[in-house]
This record gives C-alpha cells, structure tokens and sequence, in this order.
C-alpha cells in the first residue's frame, strides 16, 4: 500500500507536466507520419511501415528516460526525496513507486504508435502483442537509465544527459529510418555494441513472425537492462543510507 501510494503520487506529478508527457508522445507519431508520407510519395525500403513501427516506437521510449531522470532530480533538489527518506518506506517502496507508472506511460506510448501505425497500413495481428512486448526490456532499460541519472545529477543536467545526448543516441545508433550498415565500419560496430539497435531488430523480427530470431537480441537488451538496474538500484541506495 505504502508502494502504491508512493507510485499514485509519481503518476499525479507526471500528469502536471502534461507538456513534456505530450512532447514525448506527439513527437514519435509525428516521425511516424512524416516517414510514412515520404514512404508513399518516395518509395524506400527502410520506411516500410513493418520496419519503421518498431523503430519509432523503441525511439518514443528513450523520453522515459528524461521524465524519471527530471522526477527524481526535481524531487532531491526540492528536498521532498529527502524528507521520504525519514518514512518507513523502504528502497524497493521508491523503485518500483517510480518504475510503476513509468511503465505504464511506456506501454500506452507504444501502444498509441502501433494504433497509429495501424491507420497508417501496418496489418494488426498477434505478431503486433509481441513486437510491443519485446520491447518491454528497452523500456524498463530506459526507466533505469532516468533513474541513475536522477540519483545523481540536476535537474539541468539531465534535461542534457537523457534530453539530448540519449535521445541522439537513439535516433542515430537504434536503425531506426536508416541501415547502419549503410554506413558500416567502426559506426556499425559501436551500434550493435549498444542496446538500442538489439531493441529495434527484436521488434521488427517479432513483428515479422520471426520470435526465434528475437532472442539473441532480447539477451543483449536483458544485459543492459540488468546491469543498469543494479547500477541505478546501488546508487539510490547508497543515497538513502547517506541520508539516514
């Protein structure tokens, strides 16, 4: 109940800053639509809808890691954070009060792209449920990722670090509107050494029927998932024992 609690006033504070909530979903549905436009009037392969889907949506994710990381550094600066530290609530009450309706944003804004992209000609079917639930890892990658960066820098300084740095990451690294191995050498090394394009091939592999072929990927996504996890669990943490 504590948790719950915890996480129903997180919701109610992402609510508030409906701006930023409906930049990060207006913004990859309106790639979505662009692409698509250039798609039908310039016929090119990498903006068919089946591959560009998965692209945007996991591209739509990288924003969650900007509204958790400006939560919880909005939270330490205005001393609310420190305050809950002196509470019952324990460490897990505030990660998964923060996850929780982070998580639920990351599947309604993959969702609305999907349904866009139903409009827009992408066939609806079961293979739909899991390209969306593949991408679950990225999402909660992309929550952990907001909540490192929270525990440890400003406000400012993660509207920089997950604003722009993470989202041109993405955009650029992911394989999202273009084939990095169009470009090939060191850049498609460092793109299949980082998460995002593991996230769009397993979603576009599963989108496709192809499940198998989306472990390999799932793992590397599972990988940083994990061990960004830990690393933003250890760091929250440590915090809180600093406080008390």
């Amino acid at each position: 109940m504590k948790m719950m609690a915890f996480a129903s006033r997180n919701y109610k504070e992402m609510r508030r800053d409906w701006l930023t909530l409906l930049f990060g979903l207006a913004f990859p549905l309106l790639l979505l639509f662009l692409l698509s436009l250039i798609q039908s009037n310039i016929p090119n392969e990498q903006f068919h809808i089946e591959r560009l889907t998965p692209g945007i949506a996991m591209f739509g994710l990288s924003f969650i890691s900007l509204f958790s990381g400006m939560l919880i550094a909005s939270d330490r600066e205005s001393s609310f954070l420190l305050r809950l530290f002196t509470t019952p609530l324990r460490s897990q009450h505030f990660i998964l009060g923060y996850a929780l309706p982070l998580l639920l944003f990351a599947i309604v804004q993959m969702t609305f792209c999907y349904l866009v992209a139903f409009f827009l000609g992408l066939p609806l079917s079961s293979n739909t449920f899991w390209s969306i639930l593949t991408l679950l890892p990225a999402a909660l990658l992309f929550i952990a990722i907001g909540l490192l960066t929270g525990s440890v820098f400003t406000n400012k300084q993660v509207g920089g670090i997950c604003g722009a740095l993470l989202t041109n990451l993405c955009a650029w690294l992911s394989g999202a509107w273009f084939d990095v191995s169009l470009i090939g050498g060191w850049f498609e090394a460092v793109a299949y050494s980082l998460p995002f394009l593991h996230a769009v091939e397993a979603s576009r592999e599963a989108l496709s029927g192809h499940l198998t072929s989306t472990f390999p990927h799932l793992g590397w996504m599972f990988l940083y998932a994990i061990g960004t996890s830990i690393m933003a669990i250890f760091v929250f943490k440590r915090n809180m024992r600093y406080v008390q």
